[in-house]
């Protein structure tokens, strides 16, 4: 039977992991004859009794899947947390589900079906609507994946989340992308393969708050933007083209001035807010360009994306690997 690996990772999530536990029984017993089960949970450096409790829940129901818990030495991020899970998938596709309940299991049954009836290699959820997100909240995820999908070029899903289902060939072709700085949805749509969506209504959280603030998904946008695309520097270069263009008319004009009707001393009110735009301008050209060598630095110290404390399964255990 072919083996499908849950990977959930988890931030503080000890209250909504027994509730999502519970709901994956009800949804196991719909294809319990077609497919084998294996959960996987990372603990990205929660500060409550996440691991504990994964580990009691993984004791208390063996009979449902293969557990793998994953205690990583301290919080590396979701994107880590992510790729740590497809490192230690062995099933022959995953599905990657938050703990909150946000990622309804009862689709798991419709993605599964994607996969083994229809042949698709990835199965993307869209979300038609988001329930307890504000509306700058979802202003700015409209915005953001089509203005990333025009300038990365990649097929990128518009309004996707990272709840999809992955085949194990997708699962290895993601895996070879060792970056520090990782953006799931890029490495997805960079990878190809037969995609297919679906779309879902999200829920609310079931309890706790988002870790996830304006600010922290402003710099994951430009994690994003700065990954897979290099259009920010060529935007750069237009405008210092068209800059350099419109000061060398501007010279030209002076200069036919003078000659034909004297030297006249211009307000010095204009001059000091010319200077001041070009050197705003200036500065933001060398913060896109610092944007880049920043992670052309991270990138090249190579160090491992996340280090695993320790690693917990249903047939034994291991202490301090690294990814």
């Amino acid at each position: 039977m072919p083996v499908l690996s849950l990977i959930i990772p988890c931030f503080n999530e000890e209250s909504s992991l027994p509730i999502l536990i519970d709901a994956l029984k009800n949804v196991k017993f719909k294809f319990i004859e077609k497919i084998d089960l294996e959960i996987i949970i990372i603990d990205d450096g929660s500060r409550d009794l996440t691991a504990n409790v994964a580990l009691k829940l993984a004791k208390a129901n063996k009979d449902l899947a293969k557990w793998k818990i994953l205690e990583l030495s301290r919080n590396f991020g979701k994107e880590a947390a992510l790729i740590a899970g497809l490192d230690h998938c062995k099933g022959d596709a995953c599905i990657f589900l938050d703990a909150d309940l946000q990622d309804p299991p009862e689709l798991i049954p419709n993605l599964v079906q994607k996969w083994l009836s229809e042949g698709a290699e990835v199965v993307n959820t869209v979300r038609r609507t988001r329930a307890g997100d504000g509306w700058l909240k979802n202003l700015s995820s409209f915005l953001f994946y089509r203005i990333f999908k025009k300038i990365s070029r990649l097929d990128v899903r518009l309004d996707s989340s990272d709840y999809r289902l992955l085949d194990k060939t997708v699962i290895k072709a993601i895996c070879s992308c060792r970056e520090q700085v990782r953006f799931s949805k890029g490495f997805v749509a960079w990878a190809g393969f037969n995609q297919i969506s679906i779309e879902y209504a999200r829920p609310p959280r079931i309890s706790g708050k988002s870790a996830w603030s304006l600010w922290k998904l402003w710099n994951y946008a430009l994690d994003g933007i700065f990954s897979f695309s290099t259009i920010p520097l060529r935007i750069w270069t237009y405008i210092g083209l068209s800059m350099a263009t419109i000061s060398f008319a501007y010279a030209i004009c002076i200069t036919v001035t003078a000659l034909l009707g004297g030297i006249n001393v211009p307000g010095y009110a204009s001059i000091v807010a010319i200077i001041s735009f070009l050197g705003g301008i200036q500065l933001m050209g060398i913060g896109i360009i610092g944007e880049y060598i920043g992670r052309i630095f991270i990138e090249s110290k190579k160090r491992p994306i996340y280090v695993i404390r320790n690693l917990l399964i249903t047939e034994g255990s291991c202490n301090n690997e690294y990814g």
